[in-house]
C-alpha cells in the first residue's frame, strides 16, 4: 500500500533527523518514516501518489521524528491498494515466555476474589440454540420458494450471521457452558443441535482443538488456531490475503486434521452421521436452494463478513508483543459477546453473557490493552496493510522439541 499525506514538507532537525510538518498544495512526495525499534532501525519508504487517483481517506499515525524519539499525530492520508504487495513480514513471531492469561487469572482473582461469582453455566444460552435453530429450519420454507439471487444473498446478510451465531454458541457449549460441567453429555448433545444448520459437522471435534488452544496458546503444534507455514508463504500478498479470507473456512476445518490429526472418538462419528442424514433429508425433501441456503451461508460468514472479523481480531498481532485483543462494539450481540476475547481466555468458564462484567470488575486490567473498535476495519487492515498477514501470529516452540538448544 502506498501512500501520501495531502502535502507534507521536509526539513531537517538537529542532528540530521527528519522532521514532517504538514503544509497546503498537491500531494507530493512523502518522507521516510523513521522509528527507532530495540537494538536497530527500521525504515518503510512511503511512496507518493497524485492527488487525482482514487483513494481511500483513512486515518493514521504519522510519525515526527525529533533527535531521535518518535512523537505520533494523527493525519489523514490517500491510500492506494496494490494487489500484488507482498507482507513485509518473513515468519511468526516467536515467544519464549509463556502466555499471559493464566498469570493475569491468578492476579485478577487474587485482586477481585468476586470474579468467582460469575463462574457457572447460562442456561439462556440453551433457549437461544433452540431459537436461532428453528428460525433457519422456518425460513428453509420461504427461501425453496425464492429466486437463485435472492437466495444467495439472503444467505450471507441473513443465513450466514445466525449460522456464525450458532458457531459461537458451539464455542460456548465447548467450555460446558450451557448446562455446566456436572453434564458433559447433555452440552455435547446440544452442540450436535446448534451444528444442524452449519452443514459440516464440527461441534464435538471442535471442543478437543479448541481447549488446547486455550491451555497451550502458541504452541507450534497443540495450537491448529494458528496458520501453517504453507499458509504464510502462499498467501503473501493483498490479493493473496483477500483469498486466504475468502476461503479462510475451509482452511480452518481442514488445518487441525492435516498438522495435528486425532483418532474420531464415538461421539464425533455421530456428530458427523446425525449432520450428514440431515443433509441429505435437507437436500432431498426441501431440494438444492434450501441446502445452498444454508451450506453457503456458513461458507460466506466465515470469510469477508463483518461477523468474521473476529477470527482476525482475536489474536493476531497489530500491535508488537500483544497476542490476544478484545472488541467492544455492538457486534458481541450477535456473537455471544466473544469480542470479549482476552476476558474469555483470563475466565474461559464463564458464560459470553457474563464477560462485560469481568472488565467491569477489574477494568485496571483490561482498559490498558489494545483493543479493536470495529471488525470491519480489522478485514480491511489484515488484507491491505503489508505488516499484517498469517505470519502475524505470536508462536511458541511446542514442549519436549529442540531439547538439546
Amino acid at each position: 500500500m502506498s501512500a501520501c499525506t495531502p502535502t507534507k514538507e521536509r526539513e531537517r532537525g538537529k542532528g540530521g533527523d527528519i522532521q514532517i510538518i504538514p503544509s497546503r498544495g498537491k500531494a507530493r512526495v512523502g518522507a521516510i518514516e523513521r522509528e527507532r525499534k530495540e537494538g536497530g532501525m527500521r525504515e518503510a519508504r512511503l511512496g507518493c501518489i497524485s492527488s487525482r487517483r482514487a483513494c481511500s481517506k483513512i486515518s493514521a499515525s504519522w510519525p515526527v521524528v525529533a533527535s531521535g524519539r518518535v512523537q505520533l499525530h494523527s493525519e489523514t492520508y490517500c491510500a492506494e491498494i496494490k494487489m500484488g504487495q507482498h507482507v513485509s513480514r518473513t515468519d511468526f513471531e516467536w515467544s519464549y515466555t509463556a502466555e499471559p492469561h493464566a498469570s493475569r487469572r491468578k492476579e485478577i482473582l487474587k485482586k477481585h476474589p468476586e470474579i468467582k461469582e460469575l463462574f457457572g453455566n447460562d442456561v439462556g444460552l440453551v433457549w437461544w440454540v433452540f431459537a436461532l435453530v428453528t428460525f433457519q429450519l422456518i425460513s428453509l420454507f420461504l427461501v425453496r420458494e425464492l429466486s437463485w439471487f435472492w437466495v444467495l444473498i439472503l444467505s450471507y446478510c441473513i443465513g450466514g450471521t445466525i449460522n456464525h451465531s450458532l458457531m459461537l454458541a458451539i464455542h460456548e457449549i465447548s467450555h460446558n457452558l450451557a448446562f455446566g460441567h456436572s453434564r458433559p453429555m447433555a452440552n455435547r448433545i446440544l452442540g450436535i443441535y446448534a451444528n444442524l444448520p452449519i452443514i459440516l459437522p464440527f461441534s464435538v471435534s471442535f471442543k478437543g482443538y479448541h481447549l488446547e488452544h486455550h491451555k497451550y496458546q502458541g504452541d507450534e503444534k497443540l495450537d491448529t488456531d494458528i496458520p501453517t507455514n504453507l499458509e504464510a508463504r502462499l498467501f503473501c500478498t493483498t490479493f493473496g490475503k483477500m483469498v486466504w479470507m475468502f476461503f479462510q473456512p475451509l482452511f480452518y476445518a481442514l488445518r487441525p486434521i492435516i498438522t495435528y490429526p486425532k483418532n474420531p472418538t464415538s461421539l464425533e462419528i455421530i456428530n458427523t452421521t446425525v449432520q450428514l442424514t440431515f443433509n441429505f433429508c435437507l437436500f432431498y425433501f426441501l431440494g438444492g436452494k434450501c441446502f445452498t441456503y444454508l451450506a453457503a451461508g456458513s461458507l460466506l460468514a466465515m470469510g469477508i463478513h463483518p461477523v468474521a472479523g473476529h477470527f482476525i481480531s482475536e489474536h493476531y498481532m497489530f500491535k508488537k508483543g500483544f497476542e490476544t485483543y478484545s472488541y467492544y462494539g455492538p457486534l458481541n450481540y450477535l456473537t455471544f459477546n466473544v469480542g470479549y476475547h482476552n476476558e474469555h481466555h483470563d475466565f474461559p468458564y464463564i458464560p459470553g453473557s457474563r464477560l462485560p462484567m469481568v472488565k467491569k470488575i477489574a477494568p485496571e486490567y483490561y482498559d490498558t490493552l489494545p483493543q479493536h473498535e470495529s471488525w470491519v476495519k480489522v478485514i480491511y487492515d489484515f488484507i491491505t496493510d503489508p505488516d499484517i498477514g498469517p505470519y502475524a501470529r505470536i508462536k511458541r516452540k511446542h514442549a519436549g522439541l529442540d531439547k538439546e538448544e
